[in-house]
């Protein structure tokens, strides 16, 4: 799945919502303030204080993410979420993060491939998988 324009500017202007799955089926959804697309396919997020999120995504990398911007069309983006502890994206999580927010020391990158993205805009069009 590719990401328009308009769903990219959705990610990165304000707070998304990241559901994750326990092993058990145990659901479990974490306001994230650090998240932004790395290109049109693909969603960094910065693991700053994650606990259950960051144990269910390595029992079950199967995530969602819902933009809340309801005044324009708010997305909910369905893919699979990689865990990164070193490396380039790594050093470029905590580099985004400290200059944002210099106390932050960020515990990981997650980059989330997009496979599906729906409409979750109010209305006759609420669910709608977007092509």
């Amino acid at each position: 799945m590719t990401m328009t324009d308009e769903m990219m500017d959705a990610i990165e202007k304000d707070l998304v919502f990241l559901a994750t799955t326990s092993s058990e089926g145990i659901p479990n959804v974490v306001p994230i303030g650090f998240a932004r697309p790395i290109n049109n396919t693909s969603i960094l997020i910065a693991d700053n204080y994650m606990k259950k999120t960051r144990k269910n995504i390595e029992e079950n990398p199967n995530v969602s993410i819902v933009t809340k911007d309801a005044q324009k069309n708010p997305y909910q983006f369905k893919g699979t979420a990689e865990i990164f502890e070193s490396g380039k994206i790594f050093e470029e999580v905590v580099e985004w993060a400290q200059n944002v927010m210099t106390k932050l020391n960020p515990k990981a990158a997650i980059v989330v491939k997009v496979t599906d993205v729906y409409s979750v805009k109010p209305g006759p069009e609420a669910g709608k998988k977007v092509d």
